[in-house]
């Protein structure tokens, strides 16, 4: 399994992790042996949030990592109108309690909302001295956002951002990577199949596609999570609630695409131009 690093300070984490984003909504016996096998396959990187199905994703989250807790990279999110001071804190306790631990390795600012960013980054830094959290990030900035950020915690504080990336949302390769790459921020790509609108047999790029996963004895789905992580500094974190999804998923953090596989794929999905905001779902 390919790893990246989870921030300039932080750890080795592999680049296919696991997402849990409606998995509240999976039968929840399926949803917890989906997640305990992934542990199994190495994917130790869980993302959840307190806004997945209002908490019932981190109760899911819960029993999946009960008594394997240490083997877990454990990432949750406080929504924007929680971010103040003391509301991020309350929060983080209460994801805290949901998720049945005493720490989480990051905590991330949702998106960006009302409350001003110096008030929240000071809860995350009293939650990190507090031991509460180990490191922090954000998700959904973009490049004036991250400069602004940065310009409050300083260097190397910012773990990672998590944004959308998927084969036909490529904007974040215009500036917010290359900003990421420069500033040792990790990349975590949310909805990395396009939140159920993979392309299928008879899209545009579907022949190139299927064409690489058979060059490299892979399916599809693998190929297109191969190609997103192709950047040094990026992960990202397919939800799967069935143990051959999981699988399926694990398999591409194998596969190492060359050039010709890259260009391949560039051209079959196009980044496109630089949209005036950036996406999200």
């Amino acid at each position: 399994m390919r790893t990246a690093k989870f921030g300039k300070t932080g750890p080795e984490v592999p680049v296919i992790g696991q997402g849990t984003w409606f998995i509240e909504q999976a039968r929840h016996d399926d949803a917890v042996s989906s997640l305990r096998f992934g542990l199994d396959l190495g994917l130790n990187h869980i993302d959840t949030a307190e806004m997945y199905g209002d908490g019932a994703a981190e109760e899911v989250v819960a029993d999946a990592i009960a008594g394997r807790r240490d083997e877990v990279f454990l990432v949750s999110k406080v929504l924007p109108w929680n971010a103040s001071r003391q509301g991020t804190i309350d929060a983080c306790e209460e994801s805290l309690g949901r998720l049945r631990t005493d720490r989480l390795d990051c905590y991330l600012i949702h998106w960006r909302g009302q409350h001003p960013l110096e008030e929240t980054f000071t809860a995350l830094e009293d939650l990190q001295a507090a031991d509460k959290i180990r490191s922090y990030g954000v998700s959904n900035f973009d490049v004036d956002d991250l400069e602004e950020a940065c310009e409050i915690v300083g260097a190397g504080k910012l773990a990672c951002n998590q944004v959308l990336y998927h084969l036909n949302q490529r904007a974040i390769e215009h500036e917010v990577l290359p900003w990421c790459a420069d500033h040792g921020v990790a990349v975590v790509a949310y909805s990395p199949f396009g939140h159920d609108a993979f392309p299928g047999p008879r899209s545009k790029g579907w022949e190139t596609l299927q064409a690489l996963a058979l060059k490299h004895s892979a399916t599809e789905r693998q190929i297109a999570l191969a190609f997103l992580t192709r950047h040094p500094g990026v992960l990202t974190i397919p939800k799967a609630s069935r143990p051959d999804h999981v699988n399926d998923n694990a398999g591409a953090g194998r596969i190492a695409l060359d050039d010709d596989d890259i260009a391949a794929l560039e051209a079959a999905f196009p980044r496109g131009r630089k949209p005036s905001h950036l996406p999200m779902l």
